[in-house]
């Protein structure tokens, strides 16, 4: 049974693979200084993850919606080894989006080097970039010590980024002066990417709105309509639910930037989610074995499941048009609310969302109607 259930799994993924193969690709690595002095680096990234994914699904390839990688890796922390120059894998790419937020959230701080080169070059030589000119494949690195620290040249690195097609941006946490002073913005520029700088340790501002209360309000029914299977389906389902606490806890407006990244293209949980799963492969509940249904589908026909996957597709259909038409108001009564500040200030999200439609566009992605 686990062999039918561990082929079954693979078969599902297969499809997938086939399903999207003419899908853009954005391929998004970030990597994170976690030495002791980036507490507040990794707050703005727990509180805007969820932003710069639903920035990846504004994008657009001759009206399609392009398909989201993240990979992550940390690097500077005491606890790692100095043979790998203490630099850590977090994720490969993976279109998990719960995963994504399930690693960035355990990530912790401990003084150690910081080697930028090292790092970048680790994920240009371990990740499976894509080969095509067209898929957006980025790097976001940021940090506060010299760029040019360790043993990897940051520039042996950048001229390697420039032959797979990988732009390399750097988010410099001090002030602009010192970036461009201790190489960050030569880091940027040596690939065609983008340097900011930012305050790592400012909060995070969000705007309330009207919309906030009830999109949540249908949060909880949109988490109604997962039909979980196969022997990771509960634990799965389990891990949802707690990526909503972990966003809920930063604030209400991270919370509904995740309901909205859940509403959209690029959340799919095909390998835990009948719904999902059978989207992908109708013919998938022919295969379904005993063994592989939760309790709440346990002793009911195939075609009773049938049913009951149909009928959660359509509610949860219902619910993203809900959450996306008052998504729009959202954005509108946002949109406006800034226009009247006088405040503009960047922190580590802004300044991913600020060059990710540009650097799309430069590619050949759809231009935007948002100037």
């Amino acid at each position: 049974m686990k062999h039918l259930f561990f082929s079954l799994f693979l078969f599902s993924l297969s499809f997938y693979s086939s399903a999207q193969i003419n899908k853009r690709k954005v391929q998004l690595v970030i990597l994170f200084d976690t030495s002791n002095s980036m507490d507040g680096l990794l707050n703005q990234a727990k509180s805007r993850i969820w932003a710069i994914v639903n920035e990846v699904s504004k994008l657009r390839f001759q009206g399609e919606i392009p398909q989201l990688e993240i990979a992550m890796y940390d690097y500077g922390n005491q606890a790692l080894l100095l043979k790998d120059n203490y630099v850590r894998q977090q994720l490969n790419f993976t279109q998990n989006l719960d995963l994504v937020s399930e690693k960035l959230f355990s990530l912790t701080t401990n003084g150690g080097d910081e080697f930028c080169g090292a790092v970048i070059q680790t994920s240009l030589k371990d990740l499976s970039w894509s080969n095509d000119s067209k898929d957006l494949k980025i790097i976001y690195i940021a940090g506060n010590e010299p760029f040019n620290q360790g043993p990897v040249s940051y520039k042996e690195a950048c001229t390697l980024a420039k032959t797979k097609g990988v732009i390399i941006s750097t988010i410099f946490c001090g002030a602009y002066d010192e970036g461009v002073r201790t190489f960050w913005q030569d880091g940027a520029t040596c690939s065609g990417g983008d340097f900011f700088n930012i305050n790592s340790d400012q909060t995070v501002q969000y705007i309330s709105t009207p919309y906030d209360s009830l999109i949540q309000t249908y949060n909880y029914k949109l988490n109604g309509t997962y039909v979980s299977y196969g022997s990771e389906g509960r634990l799965r389902k389990s891990k949802q639910a707690r990526e909503d606490d972990n966003a809920g806890a930063m604030s209400e407006s991270v919370m509904v930037e995740r309901i909205n990244a859940k509403a959209g293209a690029n959340y799919r949980n095909g390998d835990w989610d009948l719904v999902d799963a059978v989207a992908m492969d109708s013919t998938i509940l022919e295969k379904l074995t005993e063994e592989q249904l939760t309790d709440e589908l346990k002793g009911k026909t195939e075609e009773d499941i049938k049913n009951i996957v149909a009928e959660k597709s359509k509610e949860r259909e219902n619910l993203k048009k809900e959450i996306g038409s008052l998504n729009l108001q959202r954005e509108a009564f946002i949109a406006e609310q800034t226009k009247k500040s006088s405040t503009k200030t960047d922190d580590f999200g802004t300044a991913v969302a600020k060059s990710l439609r540009s650097h799309a566009e430069n590619i050949g992605f759809d231009k935007s109607s948002e100037k």
